[in-house]
């Protein structure tokens, strides 16, 4: 039975708990901690936990756990994780890895050294249209990819950030490019691989609280010579995201749809049907996951501790995506193009550096403790609607 903490017990918490607790043969919440102690408390009684809350996590590194959840402010990541990996104990940290590329290197510096496992959470990759797109794709059937479209699209109150550790670049580390679109530049990295280059802009149109960006356009160059969008939002009502990729033979995406073309004489297109059922026969066949979300995340983490199954997210991938996405931000703040990778002598590569070096859009203007416990949105299930 592995002994399991929660470090961090706001909204996303839950998900942490509510996975482990779906593998009651395997694993069991111990702790939660938490600087606001009623906090861990609330959780523990939300859930019927047989647990401790303690203030300081600290008290936990010398207790016996196999696995830690973080789930606290980014800029508390690192700190945290590599405090565990040193004491012994696996780590799965929320999204975003850390607020730096150095700080990435430290955890997984950590990693190496204590040879416990490191996952950073990237729950879209457990969900059955993510994991069937990227069957498709690696299955050549839909042809070369040449361009992706990567909608992450959200959208958040003006008082969203008068929480008091975010909208800042020292506490938040980023608005909504590091903090919404991390989901959808993991899974643009996990099936199209790292880019060549990138131009971006970024702009605060519409949370004058904060100093980080609400909304963010990057371009990504592929050394082959495709390109990819990434739209970063918490601007856009509805919060429709969607994936979708155009091969030189076929159109795919999440949520599913195919289209698929074929040239007549004058270069025209016309409806390659046959294709098209190929590719939907291929979609069709491939398996459903057996857990979705955090819950599929979590199996694998257990699965990698009790029989050494391969992570599917470890703590390389987490600092890929964590790489493009600073590499947005370097480029919208210099306005200049940005190749990868991004070395330690980059200004934008240190924490200090993101917070020098960034753009700035306002001061915060607001500050509370925290939030009524309400329901939080955590994006799209990539269903196509029926």
């Amino acid at each position: 039975m592995l002994k399991v903490a929660i470090i961090g017990s706001g909204a996303i918490s839950n998900a942490h708990i509510e996975a482990y607790l779906m593998f009651p043969e395997r694993c069991q919440v111990v702790a939660i901690s938490d600087i606001y102690t009623d906090k861990a408390e609330d959780r523990i009684r939300q859930h019927q936990l047989d647990a401790r809350a303690v203030s300081d996590y600290k008290e936990l590194l010398q207790q016996g756990l196999d696995i830690v959840s973080i789930c606290t402010p980014p800029y508390t990541h690192a700190e945290i994780a590599v405090a565990f990996l040193e004491a012994g104990v696996h780590v799965l940290v929320e999204k975003p890895m850390a607020s730096s590329l150095e700080e990435c290197d430290a955890m997984n510096e950590a990693s190496r050294k204590s040879g416990k496992l490191l996952s950073i959470v990237a729950q879209n990759r457990f969900k059955t249209p993510m994991m069937k797109l990227k069957s498709v794709i690696d299955s050549g059937l839909a042809g070369t990819i040449v361009h992706a479209q990567i909608d992450s699209h959200w959208w958040r109150g003006h008082s969203y950030y008068d929480l008091w550790w975010r909208g800042t670049w020292e506490k938040e580390g980023g608005g909504c490019t590091l903090n919404h679109a991390v989901h959808h530049i993991d899974a643009l990295i996990w099936m199209m691989g790292r880019p060549a280059e990138v131009q971006a802009f970024m702009t605060n149109g519409a949370h004058d609280n904060a100093e980080v960006e609400d909304l963010s356009i990057g371009i990504l160059r592929y050394g082959e010579g495709a390109l990819a969008q990434v739209t970063s939002s918490v601007v856009h009502h509805g919060e429709d995201q969607q994936l979708v990729f155009q091969g030189t033979k076929a159109r795919i995406s999440a949520p599913w749809r195919v289209i698929a073309s074929t040239s007549r004489e004058n270069g025209f297109p016309e409806p390659n049907t046959q294709l098209e059922e190929e590719l939907e026969q291929l979609y069709e066949a491939l398996p459903e996951v057996s857990y979705e979300g955090h819950a599929g995340q979590i199996d694998n983490v257990l699965a990698a501790i009790e029989s050494g199954t391969p992570l599917l997210i470890d703590g390389e991938c987490g600092r890929q995506t964590l790489e493009v996405i600073v590499g947005i931000y370097k480029a919208a703040s210099t306005r200049q193009l940005v190749s990868f990778p991004i070395e330690a002598d980059d200004p934008f590569y240190s924490r200090s550096g993101m917070q020098a070096n960034a753009t700035h859009f306002y001061e915060k203007t607001g500050s509370v403790e925290s939030f009524t416990d309400m329901p939080i949105t955590v994006g799209s299930n990539y269903k196509t609607p029926s």
